[in-house]
């Protein structure tokens, strides 16, 4: 029998993805077998990844990726996640991903099964986090509180990720496979860039209010950036997973996408045979026999009402310190730009802003007490590598926020310009070519220097270490993605900038940042974004926000602004210059650009 068709000899129920424990001692031999020489590495490579155990650009450790499907995340999981950051992850962190999930780097291969288990014991999984397979499945962190929902997609969201994991066919599928389910019309987690994209839609058949799904499908970053199309305008909720199969079985089987794993992402199909063509592809698969029975959402509904479990409204706390007291300013300015109403009257979600997707080891500790005393014992993790803590009450939200102050974390301004978004870079990533990390740093001090008047604050900065976006640059107002120049034949880091991207109430029809002709030495990207900022904030028209100010004035107007920040007469030759030497780093730069293994 197939390796991956093994019936489970034992399973836990505790997370959204069952977790079997007889994977865990496979996992240990095949690495064992590795170790000593038993087995090859393009053997053992596919199958680890599967695992979400993915290679670093540092030798002989790991990045263990952890699943978590819509983000949700329970406070006994908070707290192993902080066993796995205190006892395996040498840098004492754990990092939110623009994919949900949290990952963990350094990790030595012989101690990574013993993540696995530990993992295991609260309904967590590594499962087809990495490799060719159906990836973490991303929802809104909203998604049932949200005001303006068409309906909660979290049980469907639930049901995808448990329906596709551990298939036959999606084993080795050209290349890995990314989905989004929004809760509302506006597109709130991205659909437009991913391989499909749900967003709710209810439609009346009959005199019946049916809930259901517009399906987006194609859409894509990296070199080949692209926005989905629709593929079906509603799929009622009771066939999306057939319909849904059929889509990822086309997606195997396109001989098209087998002949380079460069050009393996479904949105190459869409590209080549266009919208119309897969959906022909799509309705001949629908005909196959594998399909001509229904394939029923209900035995796989992630099912969990917080509503119903969500305690009665209070107005205050008893207590002293139940309110401001000489920090009032402070706590109205968090409260207003980290709390949000709850369509439920009485109850708060509070995004906590975490520095560029990071959470310490006493941090996770501390998130899960808070986890317990304030949200119901639940939370949510965004896209926007933040954490979000729903079921708060009005009288809770002052002790909630100096809580957070005394832990680190009580810092304003979620999802907005100082919100930083960014991907690991040259801190663990063979990919990457320069430190994001660190430039995303200088940033964020940088932007404490820059008048955030309102129509600043509500642009997006977001940064990668390559050009294939896992920091989702091409969709920020201002993104970044890590190249290289030269000086007198000497290489230093350097980046590319995207202006104009979009990704906010668009209803699907994501806007790519288009990349603009200067490319800038790493050390002075601050100054370059605190000249852009100024250009904007000096010759804007009234209200104009930073896209609406790019489209009237040009992508140009900024490169001839920059242009001073490139020139290769201003580079100091001498090799010990500050601009030959990376954010974070202390030695002269060196392109050091492994294999990546989304490839294998």
């Amino acid at each position: 029998m197939h390796e991956e068709s093994r019936k489970p000899q034992s399973r836990e129920t505790l997370g959204v993805i069952p977790v079997i424990s007889d994977e865990f001692d496979d996992f240990e031999t095949q690495a064992t077998r590795f170790r000593n020489g038993e087995l090859e590495n393009s053997e053992f490579l596919p199958y680890r990844l599967r695992r979400g155990v993915y290679g670093q650009r540092q030798a002989d450790v790991q990045m263990v990726r952890v699943k978590i499907p819509f983000g949700g995340l329970s406070a006994s999981q908070l707290e192993a996640l902080g066993r796995v950051s205190r006892d395996y992850a040498p840098l004492g962190k754990g990092h939110v991903t623009t994919r949900e999930n949290v990952q963990f780097h350094f990790v030595p291969l012989d101690q990574s099964a013993d993540v696995l288990r530990l993992l295991g014991e609260v309904g967590l999984t590594t499962r087809e986090a990495c490799g060719n397979c159906v990836r973490n499945v991303t929802g809104c962190p909203y998604a049932g509180v949200c005001k303006e929902q068409v309906f909660d997609a979290t049980p469907y969201a639930g049901a995808f990720a448990r329906y596709f994991v551990r298939k036959d066919f999606t084993q080795d599928l050209p290349r890995k496979f990314k989905v989004a389910f929004s809760s509302c019309a506006s597109d709130c987690v991205v659909g437009g860039i991913h391989d499909i994209g749900f967003i709710p839609v209810v439609k009346e058949m009959e005199g019946t209010p049916v809930h259901g799904f517009k399906m987006l499908v194609g859409g894509g970053l990296a070199t080949f950036a692209r926005t989905a199309e629709v593929l079906y305008e509603f799929v009622p909720v009771s066939d999306f997973l057939r319909v849904s199969e059929a889509l990822i079985r086309v997606f195997d089987q396109a001989a098209e996408l087998r002949k380079s794993r460069f050009k393996a992402r479904i949105k190459f199909l869409v590209s080549w045979i266009g919208i119309d063509g897969l959906r022909e592809r799509v309705e001949e698969e629908l005909k196959k026999d594998w399909a001509k029975e229904p394939v029923s959402p209900e035995p796989y509904l992630w099912k969990d009402d917080e509503e119903t479990d969500a305690p009665p409204v209070l107005n205050t706390l008893n207590g002293a310190g139940a309110s401001p007291n000489g920090d009032a300013a402070d706590y109205y300015t968090w409260r207003k730009t980290n709390v949000t109403a709850q369509r439920q009257e009485g109850y708060f979600a509070v995004e906590v802003k975490l520095p560029l997707g990071n959470i310490l080891t006493d941090q996770f500790f501390a998130l899960a007490d808070l986890t317990r005393r304030f949200a119901r014992g639940r939370a949510r993790t965004s896209f926007e590598q933040n954490l979000v803590l729903r079921w708060v009450r009005e009288g809770e939200l002052y002790p909630l926020w100096k809580e957070l102050q005394r832990i680190g974390l009580a810092e304003k301004g979620a999802r907005e310009i100082s919100d930083v978004v960014s991907c690991p870079g040259t801190d663990s990533c063979k990919l990457g070519i320069t430190s994001s990390m660190g430039l995303a740093n200088a940033i964020r001090e940088t932007l404490h220097e820059v008048n955030q008047d309102p129509l600043t604050r509500e642009m997006h900065i977001k940064m990668s270490g390559c050009p294939n976006s896992c920091g989702q640059h091409h969709i920020a107002n201002i993104g970044f993605h890590g190249g290289t120049l030269k000086a007198d034949g000497v290489m230093l880091p350097a980046y590319e900038i995207f202006l104009g991207g979009r990704y906010e109430n668009t209803g699907g029809e994501t806007r790519i940042g288009k990349r603009i002709q200067v490319r800038i030495p790493a050390k002075r990207v601050p100054a370059a974004l605190k000249k852009m900022l100024s250009h904007y904030q000096e010759n804007r028209n009234e209200g104009e926000r930073f896209n609406e100010f790019l489209d009237r004035v040009g992508s140009a107007s900024f490169e001839d602004l920059l242009h001073e920040f490139h020139l290769a007469g201003q580079f100091n030759d001498e090799p010990d210059s500050d601009l030959f030497i990376d954010w974070s780093q202390d030695r002269q730069y060196v392109l050091e650009r492994g294999e990546g293994e989304c490839l294998a």
